[in-house]
C-alpha cells in the first residue's frame, strides 16, 4: 500500500489480518479474520467512494498499480516488442509491439514508468523524450500498413523536458502524432491507465474511443505545476487538483471521454487481475463499436468527437 493517510485504516486491518493469518486453523481465529475481511470491504467502499480530486491523483500515481507491461502481460498473447524510431533511437519510457488479442492481431502502445529506483530512471519515470512518440507513430503506421487495430494505454506525468528533448524536436514530435492518428484509417481506442498529463498523453490520445480506469487522471497539467503557476506555490497542489477537473467522472461530464472503466474494490493497486479482466471487457466493448465503420466514416466520426470538446463564449 502507498503511505496515504486516507488509507491508514485499510493498512491496519491487512496488517491485523496477516497476524492472525499464522493462527487460521483455529475455528475462533477463522472467526476472527472473516470478519476482519468483512469490515475490510466495508471500509474500502467507504473510502473509496468518497475520495476527493487530490486523493484520486495519489490514487493514480500509486506505485503498486499495474502498468502498460503488466496490462499487457495479463491480456494479450504472442506480444512482440518492437523498438526505436528509425531516427535517433529507442525510448524505454513508450514501450510497444504488436500482441494477440481474443485471437486477432492488433498494435499495442504504452508508457511504461518502473517499479524501483534502477527501473524509475531507465525509464525516465514515465516521461517520453521525442523518440518515444516517433517510435509510437512508426508503430502506428505499421498497424495502418497492415490493418491491425491500435490500443494505447496512457500513463506518464507528461513529456520529458529536458533539454536535449527540446533540441530533438518534442513539441514538433508531439503535434506530428496529434495530426496523424487524426489521419489513421484503422480502428483506435486509447485508455487512460494512471495518469494522463498534458501533450505527453495526448500524443497517444486522439482516438475513435478514449476510456479512463475509475481511478486514473487526465489533465492538461499536473496539479503540482498548476499550483506552481497559479498560486506560485507548489504546496497547494490540493486545491489544483480540485480546480482542475481531472478525475474521470469530471471528464464525463465534460464530454471529454467516452467510458469509465470500473476499478476492483480499494483500486487497481489492490487486485491487477481482476483490473486486467475488467479492461478487456472494455476494450473488447469498444473495438467492436468501431470495427465495423468505413475506414471514412470512422475517420469523420473521430475529427467531429474532437472538434466538438469545449466551446467558445463571448
Amino acid at each position: 500500500m502507498g503511505n496515504y493517510n486516507f488509507e491508514a485504516p485499510i493498512v491496519d486491518l491487512l496488517r491485523e489480518i496477516d497476524e492472525l493469518s499464522v493462527y487460521s486453523d483455529r475455528p475462533e481465529t477463522k472467526d476472527k479474520i472473516d470478519k476482519l475481511k468483512d469490515k475490510l470491504a466495508r471500509f474500502r467502499k467507504e473510502i473509496y467512494a468518497r475520495l476527493s480530486p487530490w486523493e484520486i491523483t495519489m490514487v493514480a500515481r500509486h506505485p503498486q498499480r499495474p502498468y502498460t507491461l503488466d496490462y499487457i502481460q495479463r491480456i494479450f498473447t504472442d506480444f512482440m516488442e518492437m523498438h526505436g524510431d528509425r531516427k535517433f533511437g529507442d525510448d524505454p519510457a513508450i514501450v510497444g509491439g504488436m500482441a494477440y488479442f481474443e485471437g486477432q492481431p492488433l498494435m499495442v502502445i504504452g508508457h511504461q514508468k518502473g517499479r524501483d529506483s534502477k527501473q524509475r530512471i531507465y525509464r525516465n519515470f514515465g516521461m517520453p523524450n521525442p523518440e518515444g512518440y516517433r517510435k509510437a507513430l512508426r508503430l502506428m503506421k505499421f498497424a495502418e500498413k497492415f490493418k491491425h487495430p491500435v490500443l494505447t494505454l496512457i500513463d506518464t506525468p507528461g513529456a520529458y523536458p529536458g533539454l536535449g528533448a527540446e533540441e530533438r524536436g518534442q513539441s514538433e514530435a508531439i503535434a506530428l502524432n496529434l495530426r496523424e492518428m487524426s489521419r489513421l484509417k484503422v480502428p483506435t481506442v486509447a485508455v487512460v491507465i494512471g495518469e494522463g498529463g498534458s501533450g505527453g498523453a495526448l500524443a497517444l490520445g486522439v482516438t475513435d474511443r478514449v476510456l479512463m480506469m475509475q481511478y486514473s487522471i487526465y489533465s492538461v497539467i499536473s496539479p503540482e505545476g498548476c499550483a506552481s503557476i497559479l498560486y506560485r506555490d507548489a504546496a497547494k497542489a490540493e486545491d489544483a487538483a480540485q480546480n482542475l477537473h481531472l478525475t474521470s467522472a469530471d471528464l464525463m461530464n465534460l464530454g471529454m471521454i467516452d467510458e469509465i472503466i470500473p476499478e476492483p474494490l480499494g483500486g487497481a493497486h489492490g487486485d491487477w487481475e481482476a483490473s486486467a479482466g475488467l479492461l478487456k471487457q472494455a476494450i473488447q466493448r469498444n473495438f467492436a463499436a468501431v470495427n465495423n465503420l468505413h475506414w471514412n466514416d470512422r475517420n469523420h466520426a473521430r475529427y467531429e468527437k474532437f472538434r466538438k470538446m469545449g466551446f467558445f463564449q463571448e
